[in-house]
């Protein structure tokens, strides 16, 4: 019988298949015990399976690369590490040893111990960590009921499920995942970027349709507008074959913009540049017609490692990303790592009490001794070879800049008294995304040369709102009057003393947001390859001047509802 259910579209993209339905990680194993003689083979039983997902992801992460590898790696990294946890594995070897229990009961045991440790703390960070717990004991159930022919049990179908974990995503389209629907989930989630990224269709918000869709049941669903239909009439198989059809035709519309300028309808030149992490990146950049690199992230290259890259690992690796431009401006952010995605070689901290408050970003980078010396050594060594500029992260205060740039000074000279070939100026840029940079920075922008907002952690930070708490999902929005406000004023400020202004976060990234960021007077975006083309089609669509006209109407508005119906008129 047919029912439609109404979800949230967090990735756009439509597909008609069989339903594949994942229940929630609790594991509901009913106690059994085991003879003495069965014990060695039983835990055997047990470490292979432990072995085989760490095999797994382990492939995985070698697999990855680019922002890909940035945002599912730490989860991965994360999972890996409670993989080899002494507590988790020794307490699972004593429940089969002296308890006897089968494998199965012992992790329900074992993950039920620790999650209530977890649970019990005050801090929210280590009490969200109960869901990753829950995934790495579920791997290892479904490795120990593994058959040797079954590797994924959802190829070609559509997965419905409670939820799905950045780590998840890449894995499942490789085994040919079709699209997700899932009950809970918010779109600004780390998984609803990676699967825009992937272009994997993604529904969050559809309590209820894991209450009512069984396996095997026919699915057509909708990424645009978040509906997903059960057992589909007639009328509905024509209506996808329709939307695949136009979006078919999308697609080559998109892939002839390649080379076209990204021109307003009145003729205004707006720049669209590239955040990248990897040469893949960088060569998709180059070839989608990117004005240049906004944002290169550095932290892969501390990530995944036992010891931090020296100077010329860093030097080639930066040369490399240049020489791919092949002249356009490539702008390298210094070092952004901190106790959420902590390296292997114990530079960032792991027992912050709050990650998202603590030594990360410049903060890092100037505690550690060489640290950032070298890393501006290896960024000016490669300016030799084209335009680089320098973008400093989580900047909160006019002394933080001006220490960078007297660093960057002196290791020019240095580099130039050495004998090294190097820009004659590179320029020195700031992110925006702490408010009190936003704040004080009438005071230091004479110290720099150029500017990006970080509007991810900007809206983060400004609205006191974590982006990945699903109780706070509707709070955490950029159309917020206080978000519009403190951008409109940075840009506003930065044009007055002639300094370039981007925007880089994932506001940035959505083409429904172009009209908003244009009105404010935004002229540099910087956002993932895979939106560039839907972004520069938005905007060569678009007036600026008539934006700009009807910008003081947005800025009156009053709260989220009236900038939504600012933008639905433009």
């Amino acid at each position: 019988m047919r029912q439609l259910f109404q979800g949230h579209g967090a990735s756009r993209g439509s597909a008609l298949g069989r339903a594949r339905v994942r229940l929630p990680h609790a594991l509901e194993v009913a106690e059994e015990r085991i003879g003495a003689g069965q014990v060695e083979t039983e835990l055997a039983r047990l470490h292979t399976a432990i072995d085989i997902v760490r095999s797994e992801m382990h492939a995985l992460r070698d697999r990855l690369h680019g922002a890909l590898a940035h945002e599912v790696g730490e989860f991965l990294d994360l999972h890996t590490l409670l993989l080899d946890d002494p507590e988790l594995l020794q307490g699972l070897d004593e429940l089969i040893r002296t308890g006897h229990y089968a494998a199965d009961y012992a992790l329900r045991l074992q993950r039920d111990r620790i999650a209530s440790v977890f649970e019990a703390m005050d801090d929210a960070y280590f009490r969200s960590r109960v869901d990753d717990i829950d995934q790495v004991i579920g791997r290892i159930h479904a490795t120990l009921h593994r058959r040797d022919h079954d590797t994924s049990g959802v190829a070609g179908e559509i997965l419905v499920t409670d939820n799905v974990a950045p780590a998840e995503l890449a894995q499942l389209q490789a085994q040919g995942v079709m699209a997700i629907v899932t009950a809970a989930g918010s779109t600004l989630s780390h998984s609803a970027i990676l699967a825009r990224s992937l272009h994997l269709p993604l529904i969050v918000g559809t309590a209820h349709a894991l209450l009512k869709i069984n396996d095997g049941d026919a699915l057509v669903v909708d990424g645009g507008t978040g509906t997903v239909i059960l057992e589909p009439n007639a009328e509905d198989l024509r209506a996808h074959r329709a939307r695949t059809r136009e979006l078919a035709r999308e697609r080559k519309q998109l892939h002839r913009l390649r080379r076209e300028p990204t021109r307003t309808l009145d003729g205004v030149d707006i720049k669209l540049y590239a955040n990248a992490e990897s040469r893949e990146d960088v060569a998709e950049a180059h070839a989608l017609g990117a004005a240049g690199v906004g944002l290169y992230r550095t932290e892969f290259l501390f990530l995944q490692r036992n010891e931090l890259p020296d100077e010329d690992e860093q030097f080639r690796v930066y040369r490399d990303v240049v020489l791919g431009m092949t002249g356009r401006t490539v702008t390298i952010r210094t070092l952004d790592l901190g106790a959420d995605k902590a390296d292997k070689t114990g530079l960032a901290l792991r027992d912050e009490p709050n990650p998202a408050l603590g030594v990360r970003g410049v903060r890092l980078s100037m505690a550690r001794e060489g640290l950032l010396e070298t890393q501006l050594r290896a960024i000016l060594r490669a300016s030799g070879y084209g335009p680089v500029r320098v973008l400093v992260p989580m900047i909160s205060s006019t002394e933080e800049v001006g220490t960078v740039r007297k660093l960057l000074k002196k290791v020019a000279a240095d580099l130039r008294k050495q004998g090294h070939e190097i820009a004659e100026h590179t320029p020195l840029g700031a992110m925006i995304e702490v408010p009190a940079a936003a704040i004080a920075l009438p005071g230091f922008i004479g110290l720099i040369d150029f500017l990006s907002i970080g509007t991810n952690d900007l809206v983060q930070y400004l609205l006191a709102v974590d982006r990945n708490n699903e109780a706070l999902s509707d709070l955490y929005t950029p159309l917020h009057p206080a978000v519009l406000r403190v951008i409109r004023d940075v840009i506003r400020l930065a044009k007055a003393r002639g300094k370039p202004a981007a925007v880089c976060g994932e506001m940035a990234g959505d083409s429904n947001f172009a009209p908003l960021l244009l009105a404010l007077g935004l002229e540099e975006f910087s956002l993932h390859p895979a939106t560039l083309l839907e972004l520069r089609r938005a905007i060569r669509g678009l007036d600026l001047e008539s934006l700009r006209k009807r910008a003081p109407a947005l800025l009156r508005a009053k709260d989220r509802a009236g900038i939504e119906a600012w933008l639905n008129k433009s």
